[in-house]
This record gives C-alpha cells, sequence and structure tokens, in this order.
C-alpha cells in the first residue's frame, strides 16, 4: 500500500511535554481557542483544528530551542502546527495579534514570488513549545520542488 494514496487524511495526534498544566489550558483553550477534551491530574487532551493533542505535565521540562535560518528568518526547531486555509490562517493572526501574542516570527508571507510561497506565524505556548501556523494561497504548493 502507498501511503501517499490513503484518503482521506485523517486526524493526528500529537503529545508533548508542559510545565504547568493551567498556563497549558488557558494558552490552547482562551488563546488558541481549542476544545478541551479528556483531561487528568497530568494530561490535557486539546481538538487543534480536528487534530489531537496532549499536554503531559513535567515540572522539569526546560526546552533546549534550536533555530534554523529559513528565508532569512530564524526558525524554532522543533515546532508543530497546522496548515490551514489563507482565510482560516488570517483569522487566527487577527486573533493572535488582537490577544497581544509575542510572536517568534510575526505574520508574514515567505518564499514570495517563488515555488511554496506561504502565509507564516511562529509562536512560543508558556513552555517554549514553538508552533507554526501557515497557509498555502494554492494547496498544490505543499510539496512542489523548485
Amino acid at each position: 500500500m502507498n501511503i501517499d494514496s490513503l484518503q482521506p487524511l485523517r486526524p493526528f495526534h500529537l503529545a508533548f511535554p508542559v510545565h504547568d498544566l493551567d498556563a497549558a489550558r488557558g494558552f490552547y483553550g482562551d488563546v488558541l481557542g481549542c476544545e478541551e477534551g479528556r483531561s487528568d491530574q497530568r494530561w490535557i487532551d486539546f481538538n487543534l483544528f480536528g487534530h489531537q493533542i496532549v499536554t503531559h505535565l513535567d515540572e522539569q521540562f526546560d526546552l533546549q530551542q534550536l533555530k534554523n535560518p529559513v528565508d532569512g528568518e530564524q526558525v524554532p526547531v522543533p515546532h508543530f502546527g497546522v496548515i490551514l486555509s489563507m482565510t482560516e490562517w488570517q483569522i487566527l493572526a487577527d486573533r493572535l495579534t488582537a490577544k497581544k501574542m509575542k510572536f517568534v516570527i510575526e505574520p508574514t508571507v515567505r518564499f514570495k514570488g517563488l515555488v511554496g510561497e506561504q502565509a507564516t506565524m511562529f509562536f512560543c505556548d508558556p513552555s517554549g513549545n514553538a508552533l507554526e501556523f501557515k497557509a498555502f494561497a494554492n494547496d498544490d504548493q505543499l510539496f512542489a520542488k523548485d
């Protein structure tokens, strides 16, 4: 079976550490608007645009963030996020700007006029986990090569 032929796309699951569940609940629930799912004393499930993310409590968590240069910006590694439609991306960018989000990389369009042109923004949760949300004017550009 060719993995590229699987349809439709199923939700992904991502679990990651946070140092404070209340701060995670405020960030993912209140700031990003993720619906909360199941939870326990040491973890919380969230619905991130139809995908399941799980914050797991690790009071000792201390992320050592690396950065790589991409189109003139220093991109945090590791990071995760969702590829949205342009409309959804703009709504989220406006929401975060109104909430005075401290962006690592402000909402912008990178690779302008090139293959893979995309709207993107980077920010961190209270534990330092980096998130990127992006959108393509043309989704065919997602895996396009030069």
